[in-house]
Formats: structure tokens, sequence, C-alpha cells
């Protein structure tokens, strides 16, 4: 088509050759109606990818839209835990699975939610987790979702690819950090991104600065960011600095991010609205 951007997430034109004779998109299960995909990812782990994943899944359910989570970190999944989901997930005879939902209404998919134990190690593969993710948008009954938000491991590697090829993402966000590494992390990323076309909705700088509980003065642990610089240089924006906060750590910890209140969100939760 002559309009085609390059992004088959959108896409509703059967007839795209893009889309039916070289993409790699899974099906969708029949029973899910997925509107919009959001990809979470980050260049290096530690950096709050799954905080933010949450955070944007609670502030959108918040504006009256059904989220749901893709928990796509097999080998390190967090999500769970900081919805306060402690019941597993469920299957039926024909081997769909449901997933759990939040107490205020979440969907949530993860690996934890089906394992014995949520400390048993996911010592598998490569191809073997890539199934797996596969699985969770093929095999799960979604139902109805305005926006479902991907928390995908760190890095480049098998499994993000497999995001990127296998889920139609109608964008990503990156979740980065102030150190001075971080100017080739983010740039991994983005590259990666533009490598496999799919949109960049923004930065989201987590950990960007401390306030004194005392004063209330910006102290930037890390020194002066530049992710502003980096993330301009590459052509997109720095949505959101997220600060270091004990009480938003405590929220994950305890199952509680459904209950935390805080606005530096703001604005990404605009640009997805306008999705």
């Amino acid at each position: 088509m002559s309009d085609c951007n390059g992004n088959c997430g959108g896409c509703g034109d059967s007839s795209c050759a893009d889309r039916t004779q070289e993409s790699f998109i899974a099906p969708m299960n029949p029973n899910s109606n997925v509107k919009k995909v959001i990809g979470i990812v980050s260049g290096k782990g530690g950096v709050g990818k799954s905080m933010v994943t949450s955070l944007l899944a609670v502030l959108m359910q918040r504006s009256n839209y059904q989220t749901a989570v893709l928990d796509a970190d097999i080998t390190g999944p967090s999500i769970p835990r900081s919805f306060g989901i402690k019941r597993k997930a469920m299957g039926d005879e024909n081997g769909q699975l449901f997933p759990v939902t939040s107490p205020l209404g979440t969907k949530v998919m993860s690996i934890n939610l089906l394992l014995e134990n949520d400390t048993d190690p996911v010592v598998w593969r490569g191809p073997v987790i890539a199934g797996v993710i596969k699985q969770f948008w093929t095999d799960v009954q979604w139902g109805d979702v305005d926006y479902m938000f991907v928390d995908m491991p760190p890095g480049t590697g098998d499994v993000p690819l497999t995001v990127f090829q296998s889920l139609p993402l109608d964008g990503i966000i990156v979740v980065t950090s102030p150190q001075e590494l971080v100017s080739m992390i983010v740039e991994k990323a983005v590259n990666m991104a533009k490598l496999m076309n799919v949109p960049i909705l923004g930065v989201v700088e987590n950990m960007a600065y401390a306030t004194c509980p005392d004063c209330g003065k910006r102290i930037d642990i890390f020194g002066e960011s530049h992710t502003a610089e980096i993330a301009k240089a590459n052509g997109i924006d720095l949505i959101a600095q997220i600060p270091m906060n004990p009480k938003l750590t405590a929220a994950c910890d305890k199952g509680m991010i459904e209950l935390f209140e805080g606005e530096w969100l703001d604005e990404m939760t605009k640009m997805l609205e306008a999705l």
C-alpha cells in the first residue's frame, strides 16, 4: 500500500503483502480482542522496566481502559508480585489459558502464574522461551483489551526479537537510567526498533533524581542527566523522569502498585490515548 508505514501492528488490511507473506506476526487467540500492544523495552536490566510497565497499566486502567500485561520476561518475571497476584492461571481441556485479573481489573499472564512455586527457576533455552511467549499471545483468552503492555526482558537477543516479530506492536517505550553508559544502551534499543520497523513512542528515565526529605531539594544521584540529549539525537522524546522513591519501591514489593499515586507518567498516558 502506498500509505503503509511498515507497522503491521495497527494494520487491518488482510491483502497487505508485508502482513500476509513476509510478516511473522502470530495469530491472536480467537477469543481475544486486543486493540493496542505496547512493548516496554530496555537495553540493560535493573532500570525499572517492570515497574514502568505496571504503572502504565494501572494509569490506563484508572482512565477507564481495560488493560493487560503480558510478562515476556520469562526468566525474571516480576509482574504478578507488583500486582499482588498469588492465584495461579487456569486452563481448559482444549489447552486454552485464562489470564489472572488483578484486584482492580488488570489482566496478567506470566510464567510465575503457571509454576508451582514462584521461586522455581526457569532453566530453558531461547527457542523454548520464545515459544512460550508466542503461546501467551495465541493460547491465552485475553477477551476485550484496550491496551496490552508487554514487559520485555533486557537486551536485543532471542526473546525481544520474538516479541518484535511475533506480536503486533503498535509502538515501544524505552526505559533507561541516567548513568553515563545510557547512550549506548538507548541507542541499541532504538536501533533494534528501527530495524524491525516498530515506532518508538518515547523514553522514560527511571531513577532520574532523588528529593531530599527535609528541604525538598532535587539531588542528581548519578550526576547530570544527558538522556534528553541522547533521545533527541535519535529523533525521539524524553517523555518522563521518575525519581528514586522508596514508597514506589515498597508498593511494588508489597503488591500494591495499583494503590500508588504519582503524576510522572501522565504525559505518557496522554500519548497512549492519542494513538
